[in-house]
């Protein structure tokens, strides 16, 4: 790819000094999404020197703020070094923000870090009714992408407390009456497949507001592969969960769940991962290619 640095897993691994690692495999068990595949070995090759380039990225920026508010005889103002985390759905990006936040706060104990996903700027369900987007859920229109601009103006400006919609996986629709909480973090990380899409002409880009960007990459085939699994998976933990909204697929025959899932993948995700995810990757700063197994083989760096 143009304008990339490309890594193997080694090479990558090679240019952080070892330390001790300050995680173990049953902390990662808790951060890791359904399907997905996570152990220290990972964070040793891979998240310790993204880690540190990471930390690297926001000492710079926070040393260029402050030399700036000096020259400009201005007071230094808090804001937010954010990163953005893009990627199909399954292919493991909720895991990735999760862990970073997770070692972010281990690492570096001193800095404030918070994750938050895009996915409660989704539509509700009954405005998705409304508007005949159901069978479009996850696609760019079905996002109040004006919402989630705003929202990222008014944390990097630097407010004290900026409220978000909160989104139930188990609901698989906004949480009425509940909201999420951005408290004025160093790092914020905003996870979420529309995190590095283009906007209708004349908007702001959603990725203009971030400091950092990744992108999680990996095959067609293998992505329908960890989906297909995941839905399985799903199936079997929420036949006794009335609350759930898969629990009546869940207790119903079991080749008719698997068609459905098969056609969601091929005529919603799928279709959503080619025209809308995939053209974004290479807007991103740091593509992580995956492999069989959820394993890293690769790393793309963008510029320096």
């Amino acid at each position: 790819m143009r304008n990339y640095t490309e890594f193997s897993r080694q090479a990558w691994a090679a240019l952080t000094p070892k330390t001790e690692l300050a995680v173990t495999n049953e902390e990662l068990a808790k951060v890791k999404s359904l399907g997905d595949q996570l152990d220290v070995k990972d964070v040793d090759e891979i998240y310790q020197t993204l880690l540190n380039y990471i930390h690297l990225a926001y000492q710079a920026k926070q040393a260029t703020a402050a030399k700036k508010a000096k020259f400009l005889q201005l007071a230094e103002s808090k804001v937010p070094y954010i990163i953005g985390i893009s990627g199909s759905v399954a292919v493991g990006k909720s895991t990735t923000a999760r862990l970073l936040q997770l070692l972010l706060t281990r690492y570096y104990p001193d800095l404030k870090t918070q994750m938050m996903t895009t996915d409660g700027f989704i539509y509700p369900n009954q405005e998705l009714e409304k508007r005949k987007l159901m069978p479009r859920k996850g696609f760019p229109e079905s996002y109040n992408m004006q919402m989630l601009r705003d929202f990222l103006q008014d944390v990097v400006s630097g407010k004290n407390d900026v409220v978000y919609p909160l989104y139930s996986q188990e609901l698989s629709d906004i949480v009425p009456g509940r909201y999420g909480h951005v408290e004025k973090p160093d790092i914020l990380i905003i996870e979420g497949i529309n995190t590095l899409q283009l906007p209708e002409s004349g908007q702001l880009v959603t990725s203009d507001f971030f400091d950092f960007s990744i992108y999680i990459d990996a095959e067609e085939d293998l992505i329908e592969k960890w989906y297909m699994q995941r839905f399985k998976k799903i199936m079997k933990m929420k036949k006794n969960d009335p609350s759930n909204f898969y629990y009546k697929l869940a207790n119903g025959p079991e080749d008719e769940a698997l068609r459905l899932a098969e056609e969601t993948w091929q005529m919603v995700n799928l279709v959503n991962l080619r025209q809308y995810i995939a053209p974004t990757k290479e807007r991103a700063n740091l593509i992580l290619h995956k492999v069989e197994g959820h394993l890293i083989d690769k790393i793309y760096l963008r510029g320096f």
